[in-house]
């Protein structure tokens, strides 16, 4: 057990509090923590709750929790840490929640997994030509010509990651066993060494295009990368190319995008779109080049959990007067999703 037993609440929507909070990790919440009911609060707006508020020093929160401006924070004078159980933080901090001093973590790594592994799996299956076939299954192809398709495999290509981020990280790691990829990585902040020690190699961005048969984005989403990859960008790219998404919607030209796979030069798989859900009448919906799955790339279902352990393991930390895993401070905010 810890030495201290801080007085803490988790604070989402009830729907996230079922999917990341089973039996067993609500019982390791009420060990590490002293809780009191209702264990997980949804409105902090009602007055009712400031009593419990004025006493509590830690928040457990992930989707669903609210921004802590200076109005919310004048309720919680004692509040030391927010244990964020989901990815980005940006919504939920404020100027005052920094001169405050409030420390607050993210399970940003715990998500990331989920979404690499289902990054690898497009990848790969972007090798074999395989998306267009799923998207539109009529026009498979007959007579074995795909087996004279020079276009279609894992062998002697090159992957090219937009973004070195903890995602971008983990599917450089991920694609180092396909001795038959290589893999590009470009990133302004990135250090070569680092990206050297996954087995990729960093190079700019302008230099990966022409050289990848898939591009993979997994930069934040900053006033600076919006629309990154734009008409310039798609024209840069080798016919054949598949572009891929899982990072966020506005990195990415969709009028640009649409007039390149309407060509048939290049396909896309896309989890995330901009705006999301796309209007009915984008052609993004109909191209049969063109993959969009709703989301599904991050933490679902059962992987949701992995977020509730990271927040747990900070609260351990916490109570046990160690460092935290995974703090998240204003300076590298402002360069993170």
């Amino acid at each position: 057990m810890p030495p201290s037993r801080p007085r803490a609440q988790t604070v989402m929507s009830a729907d996230a509090f079922e999917l990341l909070f089973d039996d067993r990790r609500r019982r390791r919440f009420t060990d590490l923590a002293d809780v009191r009911t209702p264990l997980n609060l949804t409105d902090l707006s009602d007055p009712a709750l400031d009593g419990l508020l004025r006493e509590t020093e830690v928040l457990v929160t992930s989707w669903g929790a609210p921004r802590f401006d200076a109005p919310l924070l004048e309720r919680m004078p004692r509040l030391r840490a927010v244990l964020h159980a989901a990815g980005s933080v940006r919504p939920h901090v404020s100027d005052a929640f920094w001169d405050r001093g409030i420390r607050i973590t993210t399970a940003a790594d715990a998500n990331a997994v989920p979404v690499a592994e289902y990054t690898l799996a497009a990848i790969l299956l972007a090798g074999k030509r395989a998306w267009p076939h799923v998207r539109n299954p009529a026009a498979q192809a007959h007579g074995g010509a795909h087996l004279r398709d020079h276009a279609i495999g894992n062998l002697d290509r090159t992957v090219g990651l937009v973004g070195f981020s903890r995602i971008g990280r983990r599917v450089a790691e991920l694609l180092r066993p396909f001795t038959g990829l290589r893999v590009l990585v470009a990133d302004p902040f990135a250090d070569a060494a680092d990206v050297a020690a996954t087995g990729a190699e960093l190079v700019p961005l302008e230099r990966m295009l022409s050289r990848v048969a898939v591009l993979s984005l997994h930069a934040p989403a900053l006033a600076s990368t919006h629309h990154l990859i734009g008409p310039e960008e798609l024209a840069a790219l080798p016919d054949g190319a598949t572009v891929i998404n899982t990072a966020r919607g506005s990195l990415l030209d969709h009028e640009a995008l649409a007039a390149e796979c309407g060509s048939g030069r290049i396909d896309a798989v896309l989890d995330v779109t901009d705006p999301e859900p796309l209007p009915p009448d984008s052609p993004l919906l109909t191209l049969p080049n063109v993959a969009i799955t709703p989301h599904l790339a991050g933490s679902l279902g059962t992987e949701a959990r992995r977020l509730a352990d990271s927040a747990l393991d900070e609260l351990a930390a916490y109570a046990a007067g160690a460092p935290l895993h995974h703090p998240v401070d204003r300076i590298a905010l402002e360069r993170s999703a």
